[in-house]
C-alpha cells in the first residue's frame, strides 16, 4: 500500500497527532448518499482512510446529520452568505485548510466551483457525475438520456478542472435503459453503481496508483481511456 504516515496538527490548535491513514474531506449539498458509501467503505476497511470533515453549503442538508451520527466533524459554509462564487470558494478553502485533506470528494455538491477552489486542490479533487461523460454535462442527465433514445446510461468519476464536468474521466459504470424507464427509475439503478465506483477511484488515488497529468488521468502508469475505465465486478 502507498498510504503514507501523516504527521498533522489538529484544527483549532489541538496537539500534534500521527495517523497512518489518509484524510478525506467530503463536500455535500443534500442527503449524502455517496458520502455514506465512503463512510461504509472506510468502516469495512475497503478504503484505508479517515473522513476528516464533511462540509456543506446547505445548512439543511440531511447528510450533515448522517455524518455527525457517524462521529465525523461537520462544517457549513452557506453560499448565500457570499456575494460571488469566488468569495464563497475562498471561504471553502479556508474551512478545509486546517484539516489538510489528501483527497477532496464532491458528493452531490451542487455548486459550480471556480479556480479559486479548484487550483489549491488540483490533482486531488474528484467528482461523480450521473452520465457517461462526455455526454450530458450539467443537470437533468437521466431525462436527457431518455429524450435522446439512448440504450444505456451510467455514471462517471472524474478529476475536477475548471471546465464544468469536463475533467479527465477515471472510471465509468453503465446500466441499460429499460422499456418504460423514467428519469427516476433510471436514477435508482445508476446510483447503485455510483456507490460502487466512487470509493474505488478514491482508493486508486490514495494508493498513488492514479494521477492527474497534463495529458489526462493515468492509472498504474498507463493512460486512462478518454471515457474512463469501464467498471466491472472485480475491478481492482
Amino acid at each position: 500500500m502507498a498510504y503514507r504516515q501523516h504527521r498533522r496538527r489538529k484544527p483549532r490548535g489541538c496537539a500534534v497527532i500521527v495517523s497512518e491513514k489518509a484524510r478525506i474531506a467530503i463536500l455535500i449539498s443534500g442527503r449524502g448518499s455517496n458520502m455514506q458509501a465512503f463512510i461504509d467503505a472506510c468502516a469495512k476497511g475497503d478504503l484505508q482512510a479517515d473522513i476528516c470533515l464533511v462540509l456543506s453549503n446547505n445548512p439543511d442538508a440531511a447528510g450533515l446529520g448522517r455524518a455527525a451520527e457517524a462521529g465525523i466533524t461537520t462544517v457549513c459554509v452557506n453560499h448565500r452568505d457570499y456575494d460571488s462564487r469566488e468569495t464563497f470558494d475562498a471561504a471553502l478553502v479556508h474551512a478545509l485548510a486546517p484539516y489538510e485533506p489528501d483527497l477532496v470528494i464532491l458528493a452531490g455538491f451542487m455548486r459550480i466551483l471556480t479556480p479559486v477552489f479548484i487550483e489549491p486542490f488540483a490533482g486531488k479533487l474528484l467528482n461523480i457525475h450521473p452520465s457517461l461523460l462526455p455526454k450530458y454535462p450539467g443537470l437533468h442527465t437521466h431525462q436527457r438520456a431518455l429524450d435522446a433514445g439512448d440504450t444505456e446510461a451510467g455514471v462517471t468519476v472524474h478529476y475536477v478542472t475548471p471546465e464544468l464536468d469536463g475533467g479527465p474521466p477515471i472510471i465509468q459504470a453503465r446500466v441499460p435503459v429499460e422499456a418504460g424507464d423514467t428519469a427516476e427509475t433510471l436514477a435508482q439503478r445508476v446510483i447503485v453503481q455510483e456507490h460502487m465506483i466512487y470509493p474505488i477511484a478514491a482508493r486508486w488515488q490514495l494508493e498513488g496508483r492514479l494521477q492527474l497529468t497534463a495529458t489526462g488521468a493515468r492509472l498504474d502508469g498507463e493512460t486512462v481511456p478518454a471515457t474512463g475505465i469501464d467498471y466491472a465486478e472485480g475491478t481492482r
